[in-house]
Formats: C-alpha cells, structure tokens, sequence
C-alpha cells in the first residue's frame, strides 16, 4: 500500500508540473536580424544604395559626407548586427543614413 501511494503521489506531482509548465506567460521571440555584411544608404528619402557590401556602403556615405571611411565603416558593421539605423551626417539634401538591408 505505500508503494501505491509514493507512486500515486509522484504521479500527481508530475502531472502538476506538466499542467504548472503548461500555463507559463507567452514571450515574443526577439527579432531575427540577418547579418550579411551587406546595408542600405540613403541621403534623406533618396535611397543611393541597396544590399551594398559594407566596404561599398561605408566609402560612398564617407565620401559624401567628407569624413574618413574607417569609422563609418564601423558604424556600417554596427548597423549590420543590430538592424539599426545610424545617421553618418546631414547634408543639405537631408540625412545620410546607413540601415539594414
């Protein structure tokens, strides 16, 4: 008889658990951002780049802007891993964003 009962009660417990387990609170998965060294630039709506290498993408929006490429191609890596989108300057045309492609 007290087989019977240490098995009945584990067997309680276990399936409170699985019913415990069962009711915990959905969470949103974090999105999914694809790194493939590859962005988008744009100077203010006007897109000039699309799925641009990131060396590419860095050279173009340094040149515009008239600053160095190596922190814009920092900013680029940055942008690729995040799915961020960064402003490198402001021109008069508008802003010179890089953003994910």
């Amino acid at each position: 008889m007290r087989a019977f009962t240490k098995a009945t009660a584990g067997a309680v417990f276990a399936g409170s658990l699985l019913f415990a387990g069962g009711m915990a609170p959905a969470t949103a998965a974090p999105p999914i951002v694809v790194q493939d060294g590859l962005v988008n630039v744009s100077v203010g709506d006007i897109s000039i780049l699309n799925d641009a290498r990131i060396g590419v993408a860095a050279q173009v929006a340094a040149t515009i802007c008239g600053v160095k490429v190596g922190p814009v191609a920092v900013l680029a890596t940055q942008v690729d891993r995040s799915g961020a989108t960064a402003t490198v300057c402001t021109t008069d045309q508008g802003p010179v964003t890089i953003s994910q492609n």
